[in-house]
């Protein structure tokens, strides 16, 4: 194992806290109430948790504009993922598998932990303690939470929320799975190489053309409502990238692969709980058509159970439209948890 980089600070509000991984791996999360000896069952918010799953090469930094707006009546958790940010270093482990099982370790540190839960952990059939946990997943943190369906089922969570990721980036011959709904830019084998090949060898191109592809005001410019400064563009720019530096770019190219080729479309047939899908109009990543298989999926086996939302941003809608986001999971939570 190898440690992470020099620690980022928690954003206003929240503290660092960690817990080991099956294979000592340390998983590093932000939260907004105290776990362990420092926790106090008098706080409300420990009822309903909102967990926000970064994407890749993202960290828990991402939700800089989103923590203290959900955490006014809420428990936020935001880990950062295995090779991102302040979590550890493995030689292997660049699965979306193994970023779902290292979830399944959050998960039950996070119910052993809390003082209104009954302690009992994570279970094949859920903790069924009184913390209820509504999974927030962004980009490859849908994809994480798709698999921990897969694996484990649906019921350690209240619900789920999938922000701008269809269920295959591949193109694929299965279900007429085509440009349509795949990914816009890595879709096959050879664009899965390049991408590769510039994650490693031109790592700084690369971050700054991830942030033009998730901005939605970079990605599709409207002048008519765009109001962005150069110096504010820049900030952004300067935000994001100093984030994916921090990421072994190596490991995060082998990562790419198993992302772009795992099919989730059936796994998301066995989800069992409300779903909020989000999409960007504006995204540089996916097609609305292929987020929507989500919503149909999860109809399949339980009709008026999924909706969507279309926002007028890109990827990264959770930092270009905080106010919204922040509205509408918070809505989405309370309707699952009370």
């Amino acid at each position: 194992m190898a440690p992470a980089p020099a620690a980022a600070d928690p954003e206003p509000g929240m503290q660092y806290a960690s817990c080991a991984a099956s294979d000592g791996c340390a998983l590093a999360f932000q939260t907004s109430l105290p776990v362990g000896p420092g926790a106090t069952v008098l706080d409300a918010r420990y009822a309903a948790c909102v967990l926000l799953l970064h994407g890749f090469s993202g960290s828990s930094a991402y939700f800089a504009r989103n923590c203290a707006a959900l955490a006014d009546d809420h428990w936020v958790v935001a880990p950062d993922m295995r090779g991102h940010g302040n979590s550890g270093r493995s030689r292997g482990g660049y699965h979306v598998a193994r970023l779902a099982a290292d979830l399944r370790t959050l998960v039950g540190f996070l119910r052993a932990s809390c003082p209104s839960d009954d302690g009992q952990g994570a279970g094949e059939e859920g903790g069924g303690g009184k913390l209820q946990i509504v999974g927030v997943g962004c980009s490859i943190g849908a994809a994480v939470l798709w698999t921990y369906v897969e694996l484990f089922g649906s019921a350690d969570f209240s619900g789920f929320v999938f922000v701008d990721q269809a269920p295959l980036q591949d193109r694929s011959p299965f279900g007429d799975w085509d440009e349509s709904r795949a990914h816009l830019g890595c879709y096959d084998e050879a664009t899965m190489q390049a991408a590769q090949r510039a994650w490693i060898y031109d790592p700084g191109a690369t971050h700054a053309e991830l942030v033009r592809s998730c901005l939605g005001y970079r990605f599709a410019p409207d002048p008519s409502t765009d109001d962005i400064s150069d110096e504010a563009w820049r900030a952004d720019e300067e935000f994001f990238v100093s984030i994916s530096k921090r990421c072994d770019q190596v490991w995060l190219a082998r990562l790419l692969a198993d992302h772009t080729r795992y099919d989730h479309r059936e796994a998301i047939e066995d989800i069992a709980v409300p779903t909020l899908v989000m999409a960007g109009r504006r995204t540089g990543c996916f097609p609305l058509e292929g987020m929507k298989e989500t919503v149909r999926r999860v109809e399949t086996s339980r009709p008026g159970g999924a909706r969507m939302s279309v926002f007028d941003s890109g990827h990264w809608l959770f930092y270009e439209e905080p106010e919204r986001f922040n509205r509408e999971v918070v809505e989405f939570v309370d309707s699952c948890t009370t």
